[in-house]
């Protein structure tokens, strides 16, 4: 299970949780103002060039194209190219591996406020019962509170309060 805590500047705080890194990143998308390619993607220069409608690197594809002809002769034609435009900006194309996870994190970090994310049961009650620095303390006890019901709601913790 993965756990997310969000608390917005102006509201009360909310705990969700999300089965696996697929139910994560179909959730995430659905509150998000991009598409989910939009959000992490994977790709390569030729894939992108095919897209295009050209199968081959010819001349016109390169009159055409040549941002994506650059890139295919920079990294590679079948290099893996990712896209994540909350952590790279809007539309760049990066070599280095962007993971998804990291990618939906940063859409939800974009929305505003305060996200934390915990993989695993073991984290969200460590985060609950204080672990966590960012929840921590009397002036979090809402965001708390929030995950705690969370915690509750799907029988990890039983309800002793």
């Amino acid at each position: 299970m993965i756990y997310v805590v969000e608390v917005p500047e102006h509201a009360a705080p909310r705990a969700w949780f999300a089965y696996d890194e697929a139910d994560f990143a179909r959730k995430v998308a659905a509150g998000d103002t991009l598409e989910p390619w939009e959000i992490h993607d994977q790709l390569t220069a030729r894939c992108l060039l095919e897209d295009m409608g050209h199968a081959e690197v010819d001349a016109l594809a390169r009159e055409c194209y040549p941002a994506i002809c650059a890139l295919g002769d920079s990294h590679g034609w079948d290099t893996a190219l990712y896209r994540a435009d909350h952590l790279l900006g809007a539309g760049v194309l990066s070599a280095e591996p962007v993971s998804e996870t990291a990618a939906h994190e940063a859409a939800l970090a974009a929305r505003g406020g305060l996200t934390c994310v915990y993989h695993g049961d073991r984290d969200a009650i460590g985060a609950f019962e204080g672990a966590d620095p960012r929840i921590a303390g009397p002036a979090h006890w809402h965001a708390r509170r929030a995950l705690y019901e969370q915690l509750v709601a799907l029988e990890v913790l039983a309800d002793d309060n």
